[in-house]
């Protein structure tokens, strides 16, 4: 078990979420930033399904009851085992009856706590992702509290402790986030639409699992900004009666009755998630040959991330790790030596 000292809000289990329902009008559900889930799994040697925690802004205190690896990702903290503080995306030793400590991110909105052996609550309709809207999934379906105490699955032998041979960018606004028009992109007039890539945005406070307000330039619809619903996805930017930006995210319901203006690919919408409050920022305007290529590159960058995985200096190296590792890369080449045999 683990125990649940303190919290901090929105803190929640999730795995990458239940899939297939949406004819149903369950949504998926899972983490607002994939990516850092699935780098916090693999530290701790979980698999890629593993429940972990997720939480907004401040972490928490937990108490483990079993020695157990441990990894922090999503942003930079105050993270400390005991009184000693340690790195955020990386793994630890977790001791048993030993304290963990995750304090406010900084320059991020999002964070994940994984543990080996993942959070074993029950599975929901396929997944343990807490569904806050509809009290799925997790623990009762709910936000969790102090005094909370969750179950974890076996951990597969010690491991070893892991870092990423290049730590993982933080989500900057540097660069603008990129959009593809529509669905209803036709209810707003060309000048409407030109703000969208010509005025910023900032991230305002009227934000959750399931949608992000955005301040800036009010949108009005030609025709009103109610339609006949139709299906709502994450990063569909819905514009209702106020005119403000409304940005879906992981928790966003299966269908909705404004105009969605614009959508955010997926390849950007962690970074938008990530964002902490009043963060501007500006959109690009892509077609979706460059959204799907974003994608393409994306899912690339991650599993690049997570297959370069190494080990820490001084942490235990299992047999397991060492088999799954390339240790002769750059030593030998076949076809070098092939090709100098006369």
């Amino acid at each position: 078990m683990l125990e649940v000292l303190s919290v901090g809000p929105m803190l929640s289990v999730q795995d990458q979420g239940r899939q297939g329902y949406r004819s149903s009008g369950v949504s998926p559900s899972g983490p607002m930033d994939p990516p850092s889930l699935a780098l916090a799994n693999r530290l701790c040697g979980n698999p890629d399904r593993a429940a972990a925690l997720e939480f907004a802004v401040l972490g928490g205190k937990f108490r483990a009851e079993c020695p157990l690896r441990i990894a922090v990702t999503g942003g930079d903290c105050d993270l400390r085992l005991g009184t000693t503080a340690v790195a955020v995306n990386e793994t630890h030793r977790l001791e048993a009856g030993e304290t963990l400590s995750i304090g406010a991110l900084r320059g991020a909105a999002w964070g994940y706590l994984a543990l080996s052996g993942g959070i074993d609550t029950p599975l929901v309709l396929g997944a343990r992702a807490t569904h806050l809207r509809f009290g799925l999934g997790g623990l009762e379906g709910r936000v969790l509290k102090p005094g909370d105490r969750l179950p974890l699955g076996p951990e597969t032998g010690p491991g070893p402790l892991l870092r990423p041979a290049t730590p993982p960018a933080a989500a900057t606004a540097d660069t603008p986030i990129r959009l593809v028009l529509g669905p209803q992109d036709a209810h707003f007039a060309p000048e409407v639409l030109d703000l969208l890539t010509t005025e910023p945005f900032v991230v305002s406070a009227k934000r959750d699992r399931m949608a992000a307000v955005l301040d800036g330039p009010n949108l009005p619809a030609i025709s009103g900004h109610d339609i006949i619903s139709d299906g709502a996805v994450p990063g569909a930017i819905q514009v209702p009666g106020s005119g403000k930006a409304t940005v879906l995210m992981a928790e966003c319901q299966t269908t909705g009755g404004y105009p969605k203006i614009a959508t955010v690919i997926s390849a950007d919408l962690p970074r938008l998630a990530q964002f902490p409050t009043g963060t501007a920022f500006r959109f690009a305007m892509v077609d979706r040959n460059a959204a799907e290529q974003a994608a393409r590159v994306q899912a690339t960058a991650l599993q690049a991330l997570l297959d370069g995985l190494q080990a820490k200096p001084g942490g235990t190296l299992t047999s397991e790790y060492l088999l799954s590792r390339n240790l002769v890369g750059g030593i030998y080449d076949p076809e070098a030596v092939i090709a100098q045999k006369p």
